[in-house]
C-alpha cells in the first residue's frame, strides 16, 4: 500500500509529544477493556452476519490514517459481498454534500447490515485498528483513498492526526453533516486535542448512538 503525499506538509496541523504522553495510554486501556466486555456482543454479531447473507462476517477496506499511510479498517460486514463493485452505480444517490458518499437508502445494505449501521455496531472491530496503533478512540473518520484524492489542501490537515472510531464530526450529526463542515471540525480537534476533550466526547457517543441522527 502506498503513503498519500500531502499536497502541502506546512498545513499540517500542529502536533505536541504532551498529547502522545496520554492518548496512546488512554487507546490501550480503553480499547483492550471494550474487547472484553464486547466479546459476547462480537459473537452475536458475527452470528447475525453470518445468516443474514452470503460472504465473510468481517470486512476489511483500506483507509487512509495519519500523515496519509494506508492500513486496513476492519468492520463487521453490512453490505452484500458485491458491495464494492456495485459502488459506481450509486455514487450518484449520494445524500450528503461533498466528497463522501453516503446514501440513506443503499440497496447494497442488508437488512442486517442497516441494523448495525443504525446503531454504529458495525464500527466494533476498529477497536483492533485501535489496540494495533493504526487509529485512535478519538479523532477524524478515516477515509477512502479515492476520497483522499480528491481533497481540497485545506482537507489534508485531516491527516495530521490519527483517525478515530468516533470524534466532533461523529457526535454531531455524521452523515448529516457536509463535507466542508466535517474538514472545519476535524482540523479544530487536530490542533486542539486534549484528554478532556477526548474523555468528553466519548461521552457524548453513547448519546449519539442511541439517537441513531445521520446513521446510515
Amino acid at each position: 500500500m502506498q503513503t498519500v503525499q500531502y499536497v502541502n506538509q506546512s498545513l499540517a496541523a500542529p502536533q505536541t509529544r504532551s498529547i502522545l504522553t496520554w492518548k496512546r495510554p488512554l487507546d490501550l486501556a480503553v480499547g483492550l477493556l471494550a474487547l472484553v466486555v464486547a466479546g459476547p456482543i462480537f459473537l452475536i454479531i458475527a452470528a447475525l452476519v453470518r445468516l443474514s447473507s452470503p460472504g465473510s462476517v468481517f470486512f476489511a477496506q483500506t483507509r487512509i490514517g495519519k500523515n496519509g499511510q494506508p492500513f486496513k479498517m476492519y468492520k463487521f460486514r453490512s453490505m452484500y459481498i458485491d458491495a464494492e463493485a456495485r459502488r459506481a452505480e450509486v455514487l450518484a444517490q449520494s445524500d450528503r454534500e461533498g466528497i463522501c458518499f453516503k446514501s440513506k437508502n443503499d440497496p447494497r445494505i442488508t437488512p442486517v447490515g442497516r441494523w448495525l449501521r443504525r446503531l454504529s455496531l458495525d464500527e466494533l472491530p476498529q477497536i483492533l485498528n485501535v489496540i494495533k496503533g493504526d487509529m485512535s478512540l478519538v479523532g477524524p473518520r478515516p477515509a477512502l483513498p479515492s476520497e483522499v484524492a480528491a481533497y481540497p489542501a485545506r482537507a489534508m490537515q485531516r491527516l495530521s492526526v490519527l483517525p478515530g472510531i468516533t470524534g466532533l464530526w461523529q457526535v454531531s450529526g455524521r452523515a448529516e453533516i457536509g463535507f466542508d463542515e466535517m474538514v472545519e471540525m476535524d482540523i479544530h480537534y487536530a490542533r486542539n486535542a486534549g484528554l478532556i476533550t477526548d474523555l468528553s466526547i466519548m461521552l457524548r457517543t453513547f448519546g449519539a448512538v442511541f439517537s441513531g441522527r445521520g446513521a446510515y
